[in-house]
């Protein structure tokens, strides 16, 4: 699929944002006044700067009020109900610590479940597609949760929790990549499948269904030469898992801790890219892209 720069942006940096919103729910650090006000500031500027970010992939943005409407079936109107839910329950936990110098443990808690929820409901949009079967599957879901853990433990400060889940992110990224690769020869869908010609006998592309690009190509039918993805997603582990795990190891500071968030995020942005880039619709077997 076409990897839009939105759709990039908001599932790096939301996951971010509300991974580090979910920590703080459980009290770590451990924080209040104008430190805790740094905290929360920095995260609602991820998790709300991502979900604005995804309105610019929307064909008509003016309408994207209309997500609310269709939460009994769709996904991402449940992600717009549970992450206000959620920026609202963080809110007032956070006046709690900034403004009195309490924790409302129990309010904490609730909205730590609630940012884990936002991440599986947005992890869902992608996961509950059979038309895509490198997302459509366990793992996917799986993984935006561990990234978002990882990176907001890296935020936080919480150096042991983010080395393992880190770690965790790393192995869940691989066998992501390992299983997604075969997904669509797994599914058996083919050409003749796609066509609904399959009773008619073997089935071939005679001639392209257009004479010139549209839509379904330009969003759907993006490929990915294999070397430049092995390649990538070298480069996404080494930046987004093992390179922070190194630094973390090391006595640390401000810097490399800094250092160590910075590579984390680079590293997302790349193997996020390929999950876009790599996802196989199959539409594209109807145009004989597959």
């Amino acid at each position: 699929m076409h990897p839009a720069p939105s759709v990039i942006i908001f599932t790096t940096f939301s996951g971010l944002g509300f991974g580090l919103l979910a920590w703080l729910g459980l009290g770590l650090p451990t924080v209040t006044g104008w430190v805790a006000c740094g905290f929360f500031a920095l995260a609602y500027l991820l998790a709300v700067g991502g979900l604005a970010a995804s309105a610019f992939h929307l064909g008509r943005p003016e309408r994207a009020l209309k997500a609310f409407t269709q939460w009994r079936t769709s996904w991402l109107s449940r992600e717009a109900w549970v992450s206000v839910t959620t920026l609202i329950v963080m809110a007032t936990y956070g006046a709690g610590l900034v403004f009195f110098g309490v924790r409302w443990s129990a309010l904490g808690w609730i909205g730590a479940l609630l940012c884990l929820g936002t991440v599986l409901t947005t992890a869902m949009i992608y996961g509950s597609l059979r038309a895509v079967p490198r997302w459509n599957m366990a793992l996917t879901p799986v993984l935006f949760l561990v990234l978002s853990l990882a990176g907001g433990a890296l935020l936080a400060g919480q150096r042991v929790a983010a080395i393992w889940l880190l770690a965790l992110a790393g192995v869940v990224q691989i066998l992501t990549w390992v299983r997604g690769d075969d997904a669509l020869a797994r599914s058996g869908t083919d050409m003749a499948s796609a066509t609904g010609l399959g009773d008619t006998g073997r089935v071939r592309a005679f001639e392209p269904p257009h004479t010139g690009p549209n839509y379904l190509l330009r969003e759907f039918a993006y490929q990915v030469g294999r070397r430049h993805a092995r390649r990538l997603r070298v480069i996404a582990i080494l930046l987004m898992a093992a390179l922070p795990i190194a630094l973390l190891l090391l006595p640390l500071g401000h810097a490399v801790a800094a250092v160590a968030v910075l590579s984390h995020v680079v590293g997302v942005l790349v193997a996020r890219w390929l999950f876009f880039a790599q996802a196989e619709h199959v539409v594209g077997l109807y145009y004989g892209k597959r």
